[in-house]
């Protein structure tokens, strides 16, 4: 699996977008991009490993729940993650996520994530068949 995902820009915010061949490839994509808004995702050894799950009425709202409940595990385990594996099937996500301890040094990380919004909340097939996972992030 290649995980695929990029920056949008937002006004003072940071769009984040994860792109794939499946759902959860799209959802591993826009946790990357997560990662990547605090640090390159490169610097972080996956050396412990998180189990994330996850329930909503729909994939958008899923989206969001999914990246916030990466942010709350980020923010109370002191923890940045770099390698994600995802099974959903659109209503229930069942994840774990591999990370370290945050290096203030190794890391340097540029800002805090505060949450995932329903700002740009969209998660589509493209015209080539291939699942798009966006949102902005608050920081």
């Amino acid at each position: 699996m290649t995980i695929r995902w990029e920056h949008f820009a937002h006004g003072a915010d940071i769009g984040i977008r994860g792109r794939g061949r499946t759902l959860p490839e799209a959802f591993a994509g826009a946790a990357q991009a997560l990662t990547a808004v605090v640090t390159d995702p490169a610097l972080v050894e996956p050396r412990q490993q998180v189990a994330v799950q996850c329930e909503a009425p729909e994939p958008d709202l899923l989206l969001v729940d999914w990246l916030n409940a990466l942010v709350y595990e980020m923010s109370t385990r002191s923890m940045l993650f770099s390698r994600f594996e995802v099974e959903c099937d659109g209503r229930r996500l069942s994840a774990r996520a591999w990370g370290e301890p945050i290096d203030v040094e190794r890391h340097q990380p540029a800002v805090e994530v505060k949450g995932a919004t329903m700002t740009a909340l969209d998660v589509h097939r493209d015209s080539n068949g291939d699942w798009v996972a966006q949102c902005v992030a608050d920081v």
